[in-house]
């Protein structure tokens, strides 16, 4: 009895241990030293210097892991990303997403048009019932953070350019990479105003 007992838990033990949460596992330090290749793209902390590439900074851990191993393995096609992650395993990609992670998140200042900025908050907060759009609060958050248990990505601070040509990747199927397709649903429903107008929002959501 005792032997099978000893068994169970060592069974158990190594069961709960498989299903360790590699968030917890992630080592920001190791991960800021994989990332020197990134800034410049990306910036050294993680803001970036260029309008068509995503701020990292204060990304939500599990999707930018998430990214980081889609890339890596082809799920996701990013040309300026070509090889730069070939060499990553697993535990690079959680702890270069743990080093963005502890950063301070971008903070930008939307264009003050106010029916764009009208138009923008509605999308987020509320979606429009005609065309189908659910509220993009309701996965990423009224603050925008995003939400790790979920992988959903954090959205406040990303720059126009980036966030509006990411919508366009998702409705036209470019990108296709998002769990039971729901970003290409509900994008392919956005108009291009309607892409301009949440990425504008987005923007200054701090």
């Amino acid at each position: 009895m005792r032997t099978l007992l000893a068994s169970l838990a060592i069974s158990l033990g190594a069961a709960g241990a498989a299903a360790a949460d590699p968030r917890s596992e992630a080592d920001a330090a190791a991960g800021e030293t994989l990332a020197t290749p990134c800034a410049a793209c990306h910036g050294q902390a993680g803001i970036s210097p260029t309008p068509t590439f995503p701020h990292l900074a204060g990304q939500q851990m599990s999707y930018l892991a998430k990214q980081i191993m889609d890339i890596r393995d082809g799920r996701r096609e990013v040309p300026q990303m070509a090889g730069q992650v070939d060499d990553f395993d697993d535990q690079d990609a959680w702890d270069v997403a743990a080093f963005y992670a502890e950063q301070d998140p971008h903070l930008g200042q939307a264009d003050d048009d106010e029916a764009l900025l009208a138009r923008g908050e509605e999308l987020y907060r509320a979606g429009d019932m005609e065309k189908g759009i659910p509220a993009c609060s309701a996965c990423h958050t009224p603050t925008g953070g995003g939400i790790g248990s979920a992988a959903y990505p954090a959205l406040s601070g990303l720059q126009i350019d980036y966030t509006v040509s990411t919508l366009q990747d998702f409705a036209a199927g470019d990108r296709d990479n998002d769990p039971n397709g729901v970003m290409r649903d509900i994008a392919s429903k956005m108009s291009d105003d309607d892409m301009q107008a949440v990425a504008n929002y987005l923007l200054g959501l701090n």
